[in-house]
């Protein structure tokens, strides 16, 4: 379960999980379709991304413990939009629950100066014909992010993403040190206040 294996890891904070229902990611690729952790995992990434499918999704309820009405913030932390964001967003009703929050919607870029801070994005980016930008993964979450935080490097894409309807600011969000992190959470802390 999610609680055992994080006190097996030593977090001390409660984490929900998106849905008790399971929900599983598949990449689709010119060869068919494949669970997303032998595309990630066995063929190391390598077959081209066409397009994403979440099994499951449709039927999978939000995690009833999620406290929506009680959220005072929502951080889309610099991760992959689509297969580690969308699955979430896919739950059935789960975007609609964010929006109606009101809370504010901070979303991290998880691309900085045309590469993926870490793992396959830019990647998938370049295979779905969308170019590898902070301003596209801002794009990506139009409608739901209201707040965008952009790295130094991109600092020109600042308006750019502004323009797209969301508040913006500009920080460091390479996190390479136990101080670059605590500086990236304070900055979104403050970006929100």
């Amino acid at each position: 379960t999610t609680d055992a294996l994080s006190k097996s890891l030593g977090v001390r904070h409660r984490i929900l999980p998106m849905s008790n229902d399971p929900v599983r990611t598949r990449v689709l690729t010119p060869d068919g379709p494949l669970a997303f952790q032998h595309y990630f995992v066995r063929d190391r990434c390598k077959p081209t991304a066409m397009g994403f499918v979440f099994d499951g999704a449709e039927s999978a309820q939000p995690n009833a413990e999620i406290s929506f009405e009680s959220v005072e913030a929502v951080v889309i932390c610099p991760s992959n939009p689509y297969v580690s964001v969308d699955p979430i967003l896919a739950v059935d009703g789960m975007r609609e629950a964010l929006a109606a929050t009101g809370a504010p919607i901070v979303a991290v870029s998880p691309i900085v100066g045309g590469r993926a801070i870490k793992g396959p994005t830019a990647k998938m980016m370049r295979e779905l014909g969308v170019p590898a930008t902070t301003t596209e993964v801002a794009r990506h979450y139009t409608g739901l992010a209201s707040h965008f935080v952009v790295d130094e490097v991109d600092a020109d894409a600042d308006a750019e993403v502004a323009a797209l309807g969301m508040r913006t600011t500009v920080a460091q969000t390479v996190m390479t040190t136990l101080d670059d992190r605590v500086q990236l959470a304070q900055t979104v802390l403050d970006f929100i206040r």
